[in-house]
Formats: C-alpha cells, sequence, structure tokens
C-alpha cells in the first residue's frame, strides 16, 4: 500500500503546481521554465508508477476500474499540456511528445469506451491521418466559426458541470458514485481540449516542417559562404550588375580568346586598348544617328519607298476634264447610282435589332 500512497501524493502535488503555474504571471523567466521542467519530471513519475502498478488494461471495462484510480487515466493530458507549454531548443522535437502523449491518453480512452459518438468519430479521423488532422473536414472560414462557437459552448457547459462538482466535492467524498461522476466530469473536459490541443499542435507541426525544408543545408550555407568569398571553382560567377570591361571589349563574349596550345577560340581584334578606353570615356550614353535626314531619304528613294508623281497609290483623285464627255458621263451615272441606292437604303435601316 505504499507505493499507491506514494503516486496519490506525487499525482496531487504535480496537478497542484501545474494549476499555479497557468496563472503565474512570469512565464517567460528562467524561473517558471524551471517549475515547468519540475512538474513535467513529477508527471512523468507519476506515468512510470501506473505503469508498473498495472493499473489500467485494455482487456477490463471502465466498472472494473477502482474509483481512487481513475483520475489517473489524466496523467498523459496533464503532461502533454505542459510539454506544449514548455520551452526547448528543439521545439518541434516537444511537440512530437506533447502530442505522442495526447495520442496515448485519447486512445486509452478509447479502449474504455469513454469517448462519446462525436468524439469518436474525432479519433478515428486523427488516428487515420494524425499529421493533418483538423476539427473540421473543410476550409470554409463560416463553418470553421461555427465549429469554433460550438464548442466554445461545449466548454463552458463541461467547466460549469465540473465547477458543481469540484464545489461540492468535501459533500461527494461519502458517495463513491459521486466521486466518479467528479473524475468523469474532469475526463470529458480534458477530452474537449485535447482535440483542440491536437489540432493546433498539427498545423504547428506542418510549419516547422515546411521551414525545415525551405531551409538550406549545411552544406548548401557552406557553398554560399564559400561563393561570396570567392572560393568557388566557377570563376565565371560575379555578384556585380554590370559586366567586366575586358567583356565588353570583346562585344559581350564570354570565354578565354585563345587556347592553351594558343589557338583562337573566337574573333577578335588586335587593338591598343588604353587608345580605345581613352576614347570610350566621354563617350554618350545613348545611341547617335548614323545618317543625315537627306541620307536617309535617298537611302528610302533607293529602296523605292517613296511615291511619286501621283497615282493612284497616293492617295490623291485626279481632276476630271469637263470637256471628255465619257467620262463626265460615267462619273454622272455612278452619282445617279448612288443616290438611287441611298433612297433605297435609308440611314439606319439595316439596324433594326437595337430598336425599342
Amino acid at each position: 500500500m505504499e507505493q499507491p500512497q506514494n503516486l496519490r501524493t506525487l499525482f496531487t502535488d504535480a496537478k497542484a503546481e501545474k494549476a499555479a503555474l497557468e496563472v503565474r504571471p512570469d512565464s517567460n523567466t528562467d524561473a517558471y521554465r524551471s517549475d515547468v521542467s519540475a512538474t513535467i519530471a513529477k508527471l512523468e513519475e507519476c506515468q512510470r508508477q501506473v505503469g508498473l502498478l498495472a493499473l489500467f488494461s485494455s482487456n477490463e471495462p471502465l466498472e472494473d476500474i477502482s474509483t481512487t484510480d481513475i483520475q489517473y487515466l489524466t496523467v498523459e493530458y496533464l503532461l502533454a499540456d505542459l510539454l506544449q507549454r514548455s520551452y526547448s531548443s528543439d521545439r518541434e522535437a516537444s511537440l512530437q511528445r506533447a502530442l505522442a502523449q495526447y495520442e496515448r491518453f485519447l486512445g486509452r480512452l478509447d479502449d474504455y469506451d469513454i469517448l462519446n459518438e462525436k468524439d469518436k468519430k474525432l479519433y478515428e479521423r486523427y488516428a487515420a491521418n494524425p499529421t493533418s488532422f483538423s476539427l473540421t473536414t473543410t476550409n470554409d472560414a463560416a463553418t470553421r466559426r461555427e465549429v469554433k462557437i460550438n464548442r466554445f459552448k461545449e466548454e463552458k457547459e463541461l467547466k460549469q458541470k465540473l465547477e458543481y462538482f469540484t464545489n461540492n466535492q468535501s459533500r461527494l467524498q461519502a458517495d463513491d458514485e459521486d466521486v466518479r461522476k467528479l473524475y468523469l466530469a474532469e475526463i470529458d473536459l480534458y477530452i474537449h481540449q485535447a482535440f483542440q490541443s491536437v489540432d493546433l499542435l498539427s498545423q504547428e507541426l506542418t510549419m516547422l516542417s515546411n521551414f525545415r525544408r525551405a531551409a538550406p543545408t549545411p552544406t548548401q550555407a557552406l557553398e554560399d559562404d564559400a561563393r561570396r568569398r570567392g572560393e568557388t571553382k566557377d570563376s565565371s560567377y560575379s555578384e556585380r550588375l554590370d559586366r567586366p570591361i575586358a567583356e565588353l571589349l570583346r562585344g559581350g563574349k564570354f570565354g578565354p580568346i585563345l587556347s592553351k596550345e594558343g589557338k583562337p577560340m573566337q574573333p577578335f581584334t588586335l587593338l591598343d586598348r588604353r587608345t580605345q578606353l581613352q576614347q570610350g570615356v566621354f563617350r554618350s550614353g545613348h545611341n547617335l544617328p548614323t545618317m543625315t535626314i537627306d541620307e536617309y531619304l535617298e537611302e528610302e528613294h533607293r529602296r523605292g519607298n517613296v511615291i511619286e508623281g501621283g497615282g493612284e497609290k497616293s492617295g490623291i483623285k485626279p481632276e476630271v476634264d469637263e470637256d471628255d464627255f465619257d467620262i463626265a458621263d460615267q462619273e454622272t451615272m455612278k452619282a445617279r447610282e448612288w443616290d438611287e441606292f441611298k433612297e433605297a437604303n435609308p440611314r439606319g435601316s439595316g439596324n433594326t435589332l437595337n430598336r425599342g
């Protein structure tokens, strides 16, 4: 009987310390982090003693668990909640540990058939795909908001129920059945909060995993540093925005001009480089014209792009000779036919679709 008494005392102290940590204002201090680690160690010792005493078995129903031992079903939840709040250099590893404890907590309650129908469906969905678990199966904002509102109302009711049993705990100690109801009401609240925590943990772990994949590997970081220091084998790389003068002199061509044997690898012209640079110092920054306007017109004349002497292509209508009766008759007939066409087809007669 000595071990159960030690477990009971250790568990009571750990719960009291956890409750005190939740209301402490110095959550960013080293003392707070140290107290969190100490409470985690106590809960891990409780978990170890529960395993040594074999208090729970997946082959037995809830009725076979003694009233005193029911409270130890919450050890994994309390441990997971503290791990989620703890500070560690490896945040992803801490969250993985917390998620594993939540999974043990929900799995044991599922074995004892404590989960209601709604929570059982959530647990089955989590077991099917733990990495992408979410309280809602859709990304619709209105649906997610409605789910959050409903779960908030449910949590409020569970807290009121637990508060009622807690306030009457002294009276309930005489009735074993009422004590069991108190512990089960506490478990119901923890189940509700566990699923919300698992949802948040899945999202945060996904974000951390994406950050880790996007971050450069140590090898890539070393290569980037070596490249910035100019230690890479690829000498063609440069962070300069302007091209080297030697490249500009070769017309933008890369690579060596001569091979190791002295053979030309690309066309080049021997120039006095110093003289060429001097001539280009006061050169304008834009392209200057290469010919005058007269030279341009002369070139257009040579190509046949200039029309001279009128004609149909010039767009100028020739004047009608009034003494040429044949041409005058033709112009008169064209004008008469055009007048008859306008009389037969009044303006707007073809557009009948848009009339009111």
